[in-house]
Parts: structure tokens; sequence; C-alpha cells
């Protein structure tokens, strides 16, 4: 189920907000739980019902393991707790590589020896990626002595709560299943309920309105086969750059604010990354908790920075190649990581050395790196990716630009009492004013703060009337328009 559907919007959330708070109102908080529960599920399956059973499957074996490593019980086990908590996340990453990585290893080896491996496709579940990940964390934390929860129902929530189930943000025990135990949080908080609409409001503008009219942009220059000029290679690769920021922020700011109608704090996923001023800073901004992941369980367990320089350098890339891995099997995902571990090795040899620029440039070379790397992540191969990128040094393609032909249908947002407004300016200008308003409204969006922070401020009538404005845009363009899947459900 998508959070920018009308099922979800009218149906789906409405419901599962009353009944929940009706059924801690009438003190029976394990239903309530419960409820959430079998909600989240009956969200997670929507699509396809038979990623449920490879769900269900992973929360029990991995809530017993993280039981036994909580509770210390080993004495009566062979089995020294390290050695099953490596058992464990083994066992996350073997579900997860058959998954997600099988076909991509069977078509590499076959195109290496010509064995020609008859290797039946397997179809990526849902969310799997992101599951894993918070269940392997689980599994550490367990073992580690930072959890104490013996039940079952209140795991299964912990890893289902459906605001961040299909694309995170990757959580923490402690960081979510606490607030579920306050009784203070069994009562509907309308402030919270405001506040959380604004929050959502802001996501599904950047999504309907701002990412999905990008879209079109990218997938013309991606996908198709036409050498690009100077021009619309640019257009592609900055169309994706702000499409993929507002579809994933977009939907960060919808999972922060369901979530606060549940009176649950999810953790900030994204902090302006586009305003940073080097790499390592816009991996302090940029998917925060997967960031924080890497750094946790990658980065540190390989050493971190504790030994010589020449060693911190390999860690560092090793992290983002694996990082990059995590986000698809292809070559495309894996050079992607490869320039981020590149430029953050870089970077750091950089700072060693004293080196400084002036804050304009120091943000103009980290954006455009990062626009460049992006081009990897989103082609469909390395010919797409270097198709773009000659035509974004095609200087002398400039001299021969021509109007794009970019489509318009499907944009109709503007309501119909702007019709009579539009009838006064010249067509050319009409034709264009949804791209217009997106690139305005993405412009005020990154250079104003994240939409989390709306949470630290009282919600007054006017930040209430700017969001119902907010809203009922989003919602005309969701209905007027097919709004497309999440990018990130695809990882």
């Amino acid at each position: 189920m998508l959070f920018n559907s009308a099922i979800y919007l009218f149906a789906f959330l409405p419901l599962t907000v009353v009944v929940y708070f009706w059924l801690c109102r009438a003190r029976w908080i394990t239903a309530a739980q419960g409820w959430l529960v079998l909600a989240s599920l009956f969200f997670y399956s929507y699509w396809k019902q038979e990623y449920l059973p490879l769900l269900l499957g992973s929360l029990l074996v991995n809530f017993l393991i993280g039981n036994e490593l909580s509770k210390g019980r080993m004495a009566r086990s062979n089995m020294p707790r390290r050695a099953l908590l490596i058992a464990g996340i083994v066992g996350n990453l073997l579900l997860l590589g058959y998954f997600k990585y099988a076909n991509f290893l069977a078509d590499n080896l076959n195109a290496m020896t010509g064995w020609g491996l008859d290797w039946p496709k397997v179809v990526l579940p849902l969310a799997i990626s992101f599951f894993t990940f918070q269940q392997i964390a689980y599994l550490v934390d367990s073992y580690r002595g930072h959890t104490r929860e013996y039940d079952f129902l209140r795991y299964a929530l912990f890893i289902t709560f459906f605001p961040q189930l299909i694309a995170g943000p990757i959580v923490h025990h402690h960081e979510v299943m606490p607030q579920f135990a306050q009784r203070r949080n069994w009562v509907l908080r309308y402030r919270n309920v405001l506040t959380g609409l604004c929050i959502f409001a802001v996501g599904l503008f950047k999504k309907v309105v701002i990412a999905d009219t990008f879209a079109p942009w990218a997938d013309r220059g991606f996908d198709g086969d036409q050498a690009l000029d100077f021009f619309e290679a640019w257009v592609t690769s900055l169309s994706y750059t702000f499409q993929l920021y507002f579809d994933f922020s977009g939907y960060c700011d919808m999972a922060m604010g369901a979530a606060l109608m549940f009176n649950v704090r999810l953790p900030l996923n994204f902090d302006s990354p586009y305003k940073s001023l080097d790499i390592q800073e816009f991996w302090r901004r940029w998917h925060i908790t997967l960031g924080r992941f890497l750094r946790d369980y990658i980065y540190i367990p390989l050493g971190g920075n504790r030994g010589p320089e020449w060693q911190t350098y390999a860690n560092l890339f090793i992290t983002f190649v694996i990082g990059g891995l995590w986000h698809g099997a292809s070559w495309m995902f894996v050079i992607w990581g490869a320039l981020h571990g590149a430029a953050l090795v870089i970077h750091r040899a950089w700072k060693a050395m004293g080196g400084r620029l002036p804050k304009s440039l120091a943000w103009l070379v980290t954006f455009l790196f990062v626009n460049v790397a992006w081009v990897f992540f989103r082609a469909n191969s390395l010919e797409d990716a270097m198709r773009v990128l000659r035509g974004m040094v095609d200087l002398p393609g400039t001299l021969a630009l021509t109007t794009a032909d970019i489509p318009t249908a499907g944009f109709a947002w503007g309501g119909w009492s702007i019709d009579w407004w539009l009838q006064w300016l010249p067509p050319a200008m009409v034709a264009q004013l949804p791209y217009i308003a997106a690139i305005a409204a993405a412009a005020v969006l990154l250079t104003q703060p994240n939409a989390s922070r709306l949470m630290a401020v009282r919600v007054g009538w006017r930040l209430t009337v700017g969001c119902a404005l907010l809203m009922a845009v989003g919602v005309y363009a969701m209905l007027a328009s097919t709004s497309t899947v999440f990018l990130y459900f695809n990882f």
C-alpha cells in the first residue's frame, strides 16, 4: 500500500488510528498493539500476499534468537552467545543474499565462465533490505544487553510498524518500543495528530507535486537510447537528483507524520543534505539511519579509524562499496558506492593536509559530485551512464539546442479555478507552469529547515492553513494523475 494513495489516506490511516486509540481508551493495550500489528501486516501484504510468510518466518526466528541473547540463558545451550549472534546475522544475510543477489551472482558467473547456469528468477520481497537490517541491529543490541523485550507481539510491532516498515528509517529497539509502553502515549493527543498531518502534508507535496513532476524528465534521458546534448543531459541528471531527494524525503516525512499520530517519534532520516559543504557532511544528512547502520555494523567492526591511516581509508572505501551494493544487485550501485567511498577517502586526506575551500565553492564541488554520482545510481547500464555524462560535458552541443518536447499530460494539478487566469497568459508559458511551480517549490523546500522541525514548534493557525493548502494540492495531484511508487521501494 502506498502512502500516496486514496485508500491509505482516506481509509486505512484514519481507521487504524481510531481503532487503536479506542482500544487504548478501553485499557485493552495488548489488543491495541495487536491491532497495530495486524494493520501493519495488511499494509505490507496489500500488494502481494506471497511476501507475508517470509516476513512472519523472519520475525519468529529473529525473536527467538534475540530472546536468548537478551536473557543470557545460554548456560542451557552448548552454543556460546557470540556464536549464536554470528549465526543469527549470517542467517539474515543469507536470506537477503538469496532473494536480492542470487540472480546477480548467477548472471555474472555465466558472463565470466560461460557455464550457462539456469538459475530460476527470484522475485525480490518488499522491504527485505530494511527489515533485515533492523533485525540485525536488534540482535546486536540484544547481545549487548540493550533490549529487554521478551514478548513476541511487541517485537512484531517493533519490526512491522507500518509507517517505517517498507523503506525505513532503520530504527533501534530503544528508539521506538519505550514510546509504546508510556501511558501518556495511550491517549489520543490532538496536537500530535495536527502536527503529524502537517508533516504528512509536506511529504505528500514533495512526492506527488515535486518528485513526480521531475520523474518524466529523468526517465526520458536515462531510459532512452538517443544521444543527449549539453542541456538535455544536465536536465536529465538534475531532474533525477531532485526527484530522488523529494521522493525519499517525502516518504520519510509521511512516515514521521503518520507515526506521530500514534504518539511515536521516529528518528530524523534527512537533514537538508543538499546544503552540505563536503561529502562527509552529506552522509551525516542523507539517509541518516542507513549511514548510522553502516558506521556501527560495518565500518567500526572493520577497525574504523583505530589503525594506520591507510587502513582507515580502506575501511571507508569497503563500507561504502557494501552500502552501494545494499541498494541493489547491480554494478551501477557498486560503482556509485565506490565513488562515494573514494570521495570520503580524498576528503579525509584533504582535511589531514589542512585543505580548505571557500563555502560557496565547497558547496558547489559537493553538489556537483553528488549529482554526477547519482547518474550511475539511476542508469540501467554503464553505457546509459556514459551517454548522460558525455552529454554533460558536450559544450559544443549547446550551440544546437532545441526546445525539448516535454510531456505535460497528467500534471493538471492547478484546479479548475485557475483556468480562467491562465487564458490570459501566453500558451507556451501555460504549458510550463507545472514545471515552473515544481522547481520553485523545490527551491523553497531545499532552503528551509527539514519538515521534522515542525515537531519542535507549536502549530498555529497560519501553519495549519499553509499545511492544509499543501495537503489539498497534494491530494488533488494524487487523484488527478497516476502517482508513481516510491523509488526506495525498489531497494
